[in-house]
């Protein structure tokens, strides 16, 4: 017989602080911006990436567009668990004609997080030439403000592989159903009902496929992700599913949305979410993030 697993509680010690990001002023402090020409130190060279699209088969050499920059002393009151830098810029970038999934070690360059320690030493940096106006980004103002989040499902199962066992469900509550009408009713009890989704730092996603850790993990050891495990040895899948997520943990998740008139699109309706390692971030290696795309 299987140890039951208490749900309620395992999502109490799971939680985590979180910065909810929103455009509308009245939801907390102005902390950065979506959009916009970046803040820049004056030797930039901008990302690019080489990549073909689906609607242009030349492969070439793309810029990024500029997503979002934040003031990383405007984030420290409400990084209470002091993991970001308490003072400079954060930026962060993505190709949107290519839009990659972070499914291939080769995605690598579709996406890039600066962190610029001193302010005052940036200006604002001027678009590639070859920059479409498509992907120049309205500049619109972040707000933010602190919260406890607890994680999705899928991230449980990483701590508690049990809990994908259709035996265990069986076995506990008479069915794998039972799962989630426990998951959901311990979330309600914690945090209310409120799970649409948002942009934010830190915290645990808004999971819309599967859980992404491990993904990140897989991707960075070289492994292709975009189709089955079944050529990837055992031991190794085991590893990194038992390592990842204490290892790998959210930076920033960016949610589609009409920035007053942009209509920001990842996918069909998705999200992107940059993940880090908790030791490259504890050392300020921004450029070790890695950038996973999901979508309905």
């Amino acid at each position: 017989m299987m140890k039951e697993l208490n749900l309620l509680e395992t999502l109490k010690n799971m939680a985590k602080n979180a910065i909810r990001l929103t455009i509308n002023p009245k939801d907390g402090v102005l902390v950065g911006r979506f959009g916009g020409s970046p803040d820049v130190p004056k030797d930039f060279i901008w990302p690019t990436f080489l990549a073909d699209t689906s609607d242009n088969k030349q492969i070439k050499s793309r810029p990024l567009s500029f997503l979002a920059q934040f003031d990383c002393a405007l984030l420290a009151p409400m990084d209470t668990e002091h993991l970001l830098p308490e003072r400079g810029i954060l930026s962060f970038f993505y190709e949107l004609d290519s839009q990659t999934w972070g499914f291939s070690p080769k995605d690598a360059d579709s996406a890039k997080v600066f962190y610029f320690p001193e302010k005052d030493a940036l200006k604002k940096g001027d678009f590639p030439a070859d920059l479409d106006e498509a992907y120049r980004l309205p500049p619109v103002d972040f707000f933010a403000r602190a919260e406890i989040q607890y994680p999705d499902f899928q991230d449980i199962e990483l701590v508690f592989p049990e809990i994908s066992d259709t035996n265990y469900w069986q076995e506990i509550r008479g069915g794998f159903d039972g799962f989630y009408d426990e998951y959901d009713t311990a979330i309600e009890a914690l945090q209310g009902a409120d799970n649409e989704l948002h942009h934010q730092l830190l915290g645990w996603p808004c999971v819309i496929q599967n859980t992404m850790p491990f993904e990140c993990e897989m991707v960075k050891r070289g492994y292709y992700m975009g189709n089955t495990l079944k050529d990837i040895p055992k031991e190794i899948i085991d590893e990194a599913k038992e390592n990842s997520l204490a290892d790998w943990t959210l930076l920033f998740q960016l949610e589609s949305e009409d920035f007053n008139g942009y209509d920001l699109c990842f996918g069909d309706c998705g999200s992107i979410y940059f993940y880090i390692r908790k030791e490259d971030l504890k050392e300020c290696r921004f450029d070790q993030a890695w950038l996973i795309l999901q979508c309905y």
